[in-house]
């Protein structure tokens, strides 16, 4: 009677283990969900009251940078300082913050043609940071970036492409290092498109200008960051 007992509790806490197990897979599927939907939502980065339908298009394409990871609201990420700083000046720009966390030039390569259909009369190109976390062979890096560059001029000749270039830490060796951050002024040199040297200058590395995580920035990091952009991007609108 005792070992019938200790086998109908065995098999009741097997049970309610196998029970927590289904809970907290189906929690995480649908966070995976929930996330998935945020990923593909296009942030229109605006601090304009009134009517913006004329307006000529800035589409800003990139990863968790341009999406603005960790900030309490996305017109706090350099594409938003941006559309202040067009504002303030009246240029007669809308910015477009299309960017998505964790982005990898593969994954820009696979949604380019639906964000095209913003119709941008500049295009700023940010990518390849999680590509070079992440060890992914250069030429892949350099050919997902090439075709986001000719599927840009190919529907739309006479927009206007800024590059932003990119740096690592060495933690694949210094030869993959250097050859990822040659890869940026490569790409402009050869398709003849404006480059920013580098996106995170005077901002990567330094504690206070980033989050916890040391890697993305903060609002006042980000505030450089639109400078950096800025440098190049005036004279392009201007």
């Amino acid at each position: 009677m005792k070992n019938t007992h200790k086998i109908l509790h065995s098999i009741f806490l097997k049970f309610c283990y196998f029970s927590l197990i289904i809970i907290l897979f189906s929690c995480k599927t649908d966070a995976k969900k929930t996330t998935s939907k945020k990923e593909v939502t296009t942030n229109v980065v605006s601090t304009k009251t009134e009517n913006t339908t004329n307006n000529k298009c800035i589409v800003v394409f990139g990863d968790s940078l341009t999406a603005g990871y960790g900030l309490e609201d996305v017109k706090d990420a350099y594409p938003g300082l941006l559309q202040q700083k067009i504002d303030s000046l009246q240029l007669g720009y809308t910015v477009i913050n299309s960017g998505i966390s964790g982005e990898t030039t593969a994954g820009g390569k696979n949604r380019i043609d639906w964000v095209l259909n913003q119709k941008p009369s500049v295009f700023i190109l940010e990518l390849g940071a999680n590509d070079g976390l992440r060890g992914v062979p250069l030429t892949e890096t350099k050919m997902n970036l090439q075709y986001i560059i000719d599927a840009v001029k190919t529907k739309y000749p006479s927009t206007k492409i800024v590059l932003a270039g990119m740096q690592i830490p060495p933690n694949f060796g210094q030869d993959y290092t250097n050859e990822f951050k040659n890869i940026f002024p490569a790409l402009a040199q050869k398709n003849q498109v404006a480059l920013i040297p580098f996106l995170l200058e005077n901002v990567g590395g330094i504690p206070s200008l980033n989050q916890s995580d040391g890697i993305h920035p903060t609002a006042k990091g980000h505030k450089i960051l639109a400078k950096n952009v800025w440098e190049v991007l005036a004279p392009i609108l201007k």
